[in-house]
């Protein structure tokens, strides 16, 4: 077996009704004033407001920023940093989907005042120390609240990463009933969002590749293909949403210590460029990378398959690749969300641009089971268009 490291979140609270628990749990890391991390959206739906209550209820002095946006850039990120130093934060806790918990967990790196976000994109190259922090996602998509990933947007469409252990969280506190909220199509695009961690993790060809990974992949997979459809149809239903939470949360264990590949590269400038979802740029992408991959490589996906899809246990091993990506496909259809890039206005002319930026994902397309040139992706796109 080979050597590997699997970090992930020192603590992790999961449960119904978690949020009302918030403040002991704060006041079991720090008591020091805390920074929270939101976005607009949030506001708007009560969660904030019930979270500052039970933090101020257990004594804890509170500043809020609720500015992040999605895709957040630099400028945004370093306007919570400044509000986080003025006001002598000792604590950060994010709160939202994956925009609102990336930030957090910059703002308790750079608010330290020990480094330059310039300086620590890339794999590594953030030491810290950081304030202490706490995540509490919204949506069942970006795992974030357990990946060491933070996803900032530089200059005008370009999405740079900060990968470090050190921005882990001290502690990631998962209540399914803060998602029951969420509209279908975000549900679906957040979900698919979580399968595709799933998958790239388990197929990705990372050197610290590992079996933990690989098995939390798969019993990601496994809640989540039985339970994306019905959180979709049926928001309110609560197993549906506990699964959905819990397997987006596996896969993001999985792919913080496996890292994603191709479809994210391509993904990201659909993104950057056109402030598509993320969770939908990947589903837009999935299949025909997914196609490409399985041309040379396809025993990962077929041994996955059964995990997502339980009827394709019955499919032969060598159809079982093909027959996956398809129900990927019908998965994705049924949930809603748009197939094509033409859907997303998106003109045909600047896919050779999209081609050249997805390159720029060095980072990911080591990652890839398959060699992908600008000429590979090009043509994906055209397949997606």
């Amino acid at each position: 077996m080979n050597e590997f490291t699997f970090n992930t979140a020192r603590s992790i609270r999961f449960g119904v009704g978690h949020l009302e628990l918030l403040g002991d749990v704060t006041k079991s890391l720090t008591d020091q004033k805390l920074l929270l991390v939101t976005d607009p959206g949030m506001m708007a739906t009560g969660i904030v407001d019930r979270a500052e209550n039970v933090l101020r209820q257990s004594g804890l002095d509170i500043v809020l920023f609720n500015e992040v946006e999605a895709d957040p850039p630099e400028a945004k990120i370093l306007q919570a940093v400044d509000l986080a130093v003025s006001a002598q934060i000792g604590c950060v806790i994010g709160l939202g989907g994956g925009s609102s918990l990336d930030v957090a967990k910059l703002v308790a790196l750079l608010a330290v005042g020990k480094e330059k976000l310039s300086d620590i994109y890339g794999v590594g190259n953030a030491r810290g120390p950081r304030l202490p922090l706490i995540l509490v996602p919204t949506t069942s998509g970006t795992g974030s609240e357990v990946t060491p990933i933070s996803i900032v947007t530089t200059g005008t469409n370009e999405k740079m990463g900060v990968v470090s252990p050190i921005i882990l969280p001290d502690i990631a506190v998962l209540d399914p009933a803060l998602t029951v909220g969420l509209p279908p199509h975000i549900t679906a695009a957040t979900g698919i969002d979580a399968m595709v961690h799933a998958i790239e993790a388990y197929t990705s060809v990372n050197p610290n590749n590992n079996p933990v990974s690989r098995t939390l992949a798969e019993k990601a997979l496994t809640l989540m293909g039985a339970s994306l459809l019905t959180a979709v149809q049926d928001g309110q239903n609560l197993k549906a949403r506990s699964d959905m939470l819990l397997g987006a949360m596996l896969a993001g264990q999985a792919f913080a210590n496996a890292p994603v590949a191709a479809v994210h590269a391509l993904a990201y400038p659909l993104g950057g460029r056109f402030h598509i979802p993320h969770g939908l740029s990947n589903s837009l992408v999935l299949p025909h990378v997914l196609r490409f991959n399985a041309e040379l490589k396809p025993e990962p996906y077929a041994e996955l398959a059964p995990f997502a899809f339980s009827e394709l246990a019955e499919v032969e091993p060598q159809n079982r690749a093909t027959a996956f990506i398809d129900k990927l496909i019908e998965l994705s259809s049924d949930c809603g969300l748009q197939q094509n890039l033409r859907q997303m206005g998106i003109p045909q002319e600047v896919l050779p641009e999209l081609a050249d930026d997805a390159m720029n994902q060095s980072r990911l397309l080591v990652n890839n089971p398959r060699t992908l040139t600008r000429e590979d992706a090009l043509a994906i796109y055209r397949s997606a268009f």
